[in-house]
């Protein structure tokens, strides 16, 4: 038989460390290169709502405390487990990459080269980030006065179109290197990158709840985003309205958010692997200790 049907995957969210559907029961086409309605659909993706994002983030917070109080050391093994599993899926990966028909093969495997070697920088972070960005202050009087970073908690991560895994990733891995929960929502348009990112996660040893994904529309879950009152911060690389209903939302709450041009340089690697790309999902908490006569 030359006439077969063919089996179009459908990829599903990941929740808690699960891969439920949507509870609304919708789907997102995913297209080939033509990019438009009339293209061929060469995989669907659940199209999570309000209540699955919510799931998301109980899931989260369950979760935080405990990842938190993990050692560095842990939490960099973790993520080096990470690339391992992603490295095993590279050609994988490649053609993900190249699905929606903006890359060639070649610039492809560049954008999942540099993904790994991302991974692996935030697994080395995990452990040296309270040792670079914390300290011993010095004061005048008799204290000791110490800084600690520390994770704010829960974060809503929009991961950028335009690198659909090295931008996802790169917004990710620093509240994952500091002790965050995450809820992420990739690209609406070319979201199979950062599936397989949550199909490796497990396998990973990621602690269930420490990573979701929800694939979805930008516009219709960054107002909920924004509303929810138990995301502490939200990272966002999405264009300026939705930059302006993000700020927009928040000023209810005070959630901390940090604004990403879409368009930033991700394939720089001396902007994303350095302490900035930890601003936004950590806090310093400063300890003042008198000091014993």
């Amino acid at each position: 038989m030359t006439d077969r049907a063919e089996i179009t995957k459908t990829w599903k969210l990941f929740i808690g460390g699960a891969y439920p559907r949507s509870e609304s029961g919708r789907v997102l086409p995913v297209h080939d290169v033509n990019g438009h309605a009339g293209g061929r659909a060469i995989a669907y993706a659940a199209h999570a709502s309000r209540k699955d994002l919510r799931d998301a983030v109980e899931a989260a917070r369950a979760s935080q405390e405990r990842w938190a109080a993990s050692s560095g050391l842990l939490r960099g093994q973790i993520l080096y487990r990470l690339a391992e599993m992603l490295d095993g899926r590279r050609a994988e990966l490649v053609e993900a990459v190249r699905m929606g028909g903006r890359l060639g093969r070649g610039k492809a495997r560049l954008e999942v080269e540099l993904s790994l070697d991302r991974i692996v920088s935030f697994a080395g972070w995990c452990d040296k980030l309270e040792s670079v960005m914390g300290g011993r202050n010095p004061v005048a009087g008799p204290f000791h006065c110490f800084s600690q970073i520390e994770p704010v908690g829960v974060v809503a991560v929009f991961a950028p179109d335009e690198h659909p895994l090295l931008g996802f990733l790169s917004l990710i891995l620093p509240p994952l290197a500091c002790g965050c929960s995450v809820v992420a929502i990739p690209s609406a348009s070319e979201p199979v990158p950062a599936l397989i990112v949550s199909e490796a996660a497990p396998s990973s040893d990621i602690p269930a709840g420490v990573l979701n994904v929800l694939t979805g529309s930008h516009e219709e879950l960054v107002p909920v985003a924004a509303a929810h009152r138990d995301i502490d911060a939200v990272v966002a690389a999405v264009p300026a309205e939705l930059a302006t209903t993000l700020q927009v939302g928040v000023a209810e709450n005070m959630k901390r958010v940090r604004l990403i041009d879409p368009q930033a340089a991700f394939m720089d690697e001396d902007g994303w692997n350095d302490p900035r790309a930890f601003t936004g999902v950590t806090e310093v908490k400063t300890v003042w200790h008198p000091i014993g006569i």
